[in-house]
Order: C-alpha cells, then sequence, then structure tokens
C-alpha cells in the first residue's frame, strides 16, 4: 500500500484538521464527534441541509458545504456510517428554526443512523425530515443496502435543495424538491480497479488486468458483471443504456449529464467519455442540457467512472443554475 498518510487509524482526523485549515472562509470543523459546519451556521429562519456517510468519497460530503449547498456534513470513518450523535450534532450546529433536512444515501448503515438523530432531534423540539437517494440502476439490493444504493444523484439532490433552502425555501418545499430529484436522477459506476482502504491496507477485491466490473458500488461492492476490458465507447454503452431505460429517459428530454470520477481516472479520459455520452444521448434525442464532469463522488483511488442522469424541468434548472460557494463546487 502506498498512500500519503501517517497512522491510517488517523486518516480521516487529520484530513479534516487539513480542510479546516485550507478553508476558514467556508467552514468550520469540529472534532468529537466529527462534524462539518458551514461557516455562519445556524442561519436563522433558514432550513438547514446536512448529509454525510463515510469518508473515502471527497468532495462529497464536506466540499459541498457552503452558500447554496450544504449546511453541514457528517464524516465517518472511511467507508463506515457517522454515529447518530455526530449526526444530532451536525443538526443541533445548523438548525436556525426552520427545520433541517436530511440527505441520506440508500446505506443500512446511514439510513438507520440518520433516522436515529432525527428521532432524538425531535425530543429536543427541532422538525427534521430525511429523503433517501438511491439512484444506482445496477442491482436492487448488494452489501450493505436494501433497495437500490445511493450514488451520484446525492451530489445533485444536494445542490438543487440547497439553492432551494438559500433561497428562503420551507422545509416542505424543500423536502419536495428532494423527492422530485430522487425519482428522476438514475446512475451506474464501473471499475477499472479496486480501492485500498488505509486500516486494511490491500485492494478492496481483486480484478485481472484484462477485467472490469460494471456496476460496482462507491465502497467496492460488487456490480452487474465482470466482464473483459473493452473500449470505452464499449463501456459508456453499458453504462448509459440501463440508466436511460429504468426511468426511462426518452426523445424530447431535458437532462444533465453527470460524468463522474471514481478517484483514480484521469480527466483525460472522463472527457473522452463525457463526449461519447452526450453523442449517444444526441442519437436518442435527449438533450443534454447541463453537465458536471469530474471527481465528485470518489471511492479513494479506484480508477473507474459512473455517469448520472437527471431529467430536468424549469425550476430545478433554475436552481442548479442558482449560485454557489464550497470547497468543491462554486459559480
Amino acid at each position: 500500500m502506498k498512500k500519503i498518510i501517517n497512522d491510517p487509524a488517523d486518516v480521516v482526523a487529520e484530513s479534516l484538521r487539513g480542510m479546516a485549515a485550507a478553508h476558514p472562509e467556508l467552514l468550520r470543523v469540529r472534532s468529537d464527534p466529527a462534524v462539518i459546519v458551514r461557516a455562519d451556521a445556524p442561519v436563522p429562519g433558514k432550513v438547514a441541509v446536512v448529509s454525510g456517510g463515510g469518508s473515502g468519497h471527497e468532495p462529497l460530503h464536506g466540499g459541498f458545504v457552503g452558500a447554496g449547498m450544504l449546511s453541514a456534513a457528517v464524516p465517518g470513518a472511511v467507508f463506515t456510517s457517522p454515529t447518530p450523535d455526530a449526526v444530532q450534532a451536525a443538526v443541533d450546529e445548523t438548525s436556525g428554526g426552520a427545520g433541517v433536512l436530511l440527505v441520506v444515501k440508500n446505506y443500512t448503515g446511514d439510513v438507520l443512523n440518520f433516522e436515529t438523530a432525527a428521532e432524538l432531534a425531535g425530543i429536543d423540539g427541532v422538525e427534521v425530515r430525511s429523503v433517501i437517494v438511491d439512484d444506482d440502476v445496477a442491482v436492487k439490493d448488494s452489501t450493505h443496502t436494501a433497495g437500490r444504493r445511493g450514488v451520484g444523484g446525492t451530489v445533485l439532490v444536494e445542490k438543487i435543495v440547497g439553492a432551494a433552502a438559500e433561497s428562503g425555501a420551507d422545509l416542505d418545499r424543500c423536502e419536495e424538491l428532494a423527492n422530485r430529484v430522487v425519482s428522476q436522477v438514475r446512475s451506474m459506476g464501473m471499475a477499472l480497479t479496486a480501492p485500498t482502504v488505509p486500516h486494511a491496507g490491500q485492494p478492496s477485491f481483486d480484478l485481472a488486468a484484462d477485467e472490469m466490473e460494471i456496476g460496482i458500488g462507491i465502497h467496492g461492492e460488487p456490480g452487474r458483471a465482470r466482464v473483459p476490458l473493452t473500449s470505452a465507447e464499449d463501456i459508456v454503452r453499458r453504462l448509459l443504456d440501463p440508466i436511460v431505460g429504468d426511468l426511462p429517459f426518452a426523445s424530447g428530454d431535458d437532462v444533465l449529464l453527470f460524468t463522474n470520477s471514481m478517484g483514480g481516472t484521469p480527466l483525460l479520459e472522463l472527457y473522452l467519455a463525457h463526449g461519447i455520452a452526450e453523442r449517444l444521448l444526441a442519437e436518442r434525442g435527449i438533450r443534454v442540457q447541463r453537465r458536471l464532469v469530474g471527481p465528485y463522488v470518489t471511492s479513494l483511488e479506484m480508477q473507474g467512472m459512473s455517469l448520472t442522469l437527471l431529467k430536468l424541468d424549469d425550476e430545478l434548472t433554475e436552481l442548479w443554475d442558482a449560485p454557489v460557494h464550497t470547497a468543491a463546487l462554486h459559480w
């Protein structure tokens, strides 16, 4: 294992200290329990949008804390759900009297721990709602999940709902928008190599030099099939066809296309794949109106990529375009 680390047990804590040092104008970090909070939180009268999950997927979620997106992010250990007390601390730090919306990826530990935190916050008189993101079309049930996994669509939910909250939308409206995005977004990923969790010291799974995994999860969970390595054209088709067929997306639809690196895929290859995806969608009459390309939901250093499609309407497009200022996303 080759990593730029000290003690594997301290990786997350040291990374958070570095993040706080790098972005003092955007966020603050508390250490026990670990929570990344927007610098000006709590904002009175504003719905707080809180998300989180295991570390190792950076910039998800901490990189999206700031104006126009998340009020707080709760990082667990690498690939491990944060504890209920940490989620509750994030709620306490960000609640401005208008309620809190939790954006939760569909992994069993995340769902249970965020649900427990919501119940505890409710006892304290804070109104908390939860939205479960389950956009992965690869498999219905897999390691860590009951139902589809939450993957790249999480970024789009956080951005759109964060913009709505920033504009003054109430908790009902934010919840409705989050559920609308969840209902209209689909994703699928693939891997060329496995990630290596620092405390494990070895790859999460084995892939031969001439193999790839189609439908992989962001923790290295198995996908639909392990197949011989093929061309970028074929890889993009293998991801896009199930995505388009699932909603289904149809000719005349306006969409946001998110081409995501799993951490180890260079932008040279990612833009190549994105160009293929745009062409294939155009051939189907599906109009790409907005785009996001880069490493936004990673799996440590895994080489691979995912594609995410969101069916747009005028309101979702306007909220996507709204200003955002976070460490990882800003315009």
